[in-house]
């Protein structure tokens, strides 16, 4: 049966936090909150635990999971960023967006897109999930909590708990946090691309 954590939204508790932590590091799937949506998370090096996630979302191996980083300096560590990129990353970041980036060679290969070479990268405007990520030191494999057959993300986290219960080690509840999933934006591309509109304005990219 899944721990269930409220965590305040604005105000995180540390204990909480480093009980999080220790549950992503000793293997667990965890339910969290984003500035979009819930989000299901693991670490990046456990193939059981996405394993797991791949089969709560009821996805194959052609979907591709994000990886949710803390801040600028970790989103170089995995993605290949340029001039350009930086300043777009710069000015829209935290913030509710996916940005397709070249991987680095630390991103692994099972991870990225097998013909490009590209990985899914974005930062949370969101209390909880921004202290998890600083505590933990190390992005979070993420995908948005959408169900099979649903057209929406959850958004209640005790509902979250009775449907995932037997699924997932950990429900955190942040509060509500919305049911739309972020903006998606190609940056490897000149100009970008929009590949989803989400809760993302598009103006920061001259998109429309």
């Amino acid at each position: 049966m899944a721990q269930y954590f409220f965590i305040h939204p604005q105000n995180p508790q540390p204990r909480l936090i480093r009980q999080v932590v220790q549950i992503v590091n000793e293997g667990g799937v965890i339910v969290y909150p984003t500035d979009s949506c819930y989000a299901l998370g693991c670490r990046i090096g456990d193939k059981d635990a996405m394993a797991r996630i791949r089969a709560i979302r009821g996805i194959g191996e052609q979907h591709y999971f994000t990886l949710v980083c803390r801040d600028l300096s970790s989103i170089s560590h995995y993605a290949q960023v340029d001039n350009r990129q930086y300043r777009l990353l710069k000015s829209s970041t935290p913030g509710s967006y996916t940005f397709i980036l070249k991987a680095t060679r630390e991103v692994p290969k099972r991870l990225q897109h097998p013909k490009r070479n590209t990985i899914g990268i974005r930062v949370p405007d969101n209390a909880v999930a921004q202290h998890i990520l600083d505590e933990l030191k190390e992005p979070l494999l993420s995908s948005s909590l959408l169900l099979p057959g649903e057209e929406l993300p959850m958004n209640d986290a005790e509902l979250i708990r009775e449907r995932l219960e037997n699924q997932v080690n950990l429900v955190i509840d942040g509060g509500s946090c919305g049911i739309e999933m972020t903006t998606v934006v190609d940056l490897t591309e000149d100009p970008p691309v929009l590949l989803r509109r989400g809760q993302g304005p598009l103006s920061p990219f001259g998109l429309t």
